[in-house]
């Protein structure tokens, strides 16, 4: 079977974001690419970590609704590292990619690139795991595609992702069981 993909560039609020799309099924995965600008910045001269949270959720956002046809909303957002600081002129690259699928929520590995623009290499800055729900016009709950993992890469991320989620719930627990909290 033959995959024809396309690729569509756009640019919003100063973001170049490049979708990639299976014509014949959903794709799993999103890269936001755009520049740090110097309103990204906190008092250490470095890119805030709310910034770099708003990108992560923003390009998770367009993963989920692009894989499930829905509006989505953020269920959680699990182990959010933050490895190496960003800095003004840095080109940016936000990966976020379907990595399990349950009934009606999608988890998305995300990974923060940066670079020099002049340059080819770049490094890992942040990465997480973020979780969305698909819901209809009500607000309820609705079906999402089920991921199935092609590559072993695939298959070890959705091993970490039902981990992940394994943990949040344990921790949801606790902190009902520990502290009254619901």
């Amino acid at each position: 079977m033959t995959i024809i993909r396309t690729k569509v560039h756009f640019v919003e609020n100063n973001m170049t974001s490049e979708v990639e799309e299976k014509l014949d099924a959903p794709e799993n995965s999103v890269n936001f690419r755009f520049l740090a600008e110097p309103t990204d910045v906190n008092f250490g001269g470095k890119v805030h970590g709310g910034m770099v949270m708003k990108w992560i959720d923003q390009a998770s956002y367009a993963c989920a609704a692009q894989w499930s046809k829905r509006y989505c909303v953020t269920v959680s957002a699990n182990g959010i590292r933050f490895i190496r600081p960003i800095l003004v002129g840095q080109l940016i690259t936000v990966t976020a990619r379907i990595v399990h699928t349950g009934k009606t929520s999608m988890h998305i590995y995300v990974v923060v690139r940066a670079a020099d623009p002049k340059e080819t290499k770049a490094v890992v800055t942040n990465r997480c795991f973020i979780t969305f729900m698909a819901i209809d016009e009500s607000g309820y709950s609705v079906k999402v595609p089920t991921y199935v993992p092609v590559t072993e890469e695939d298959d070890l991320l959705e091993q970490a992702a039902v981990q992940a989620k394994d943990f949040a719930k344990k921790l949801d627990l606790n902190f009902e069981q520990a502290l009254g909290w619901k």
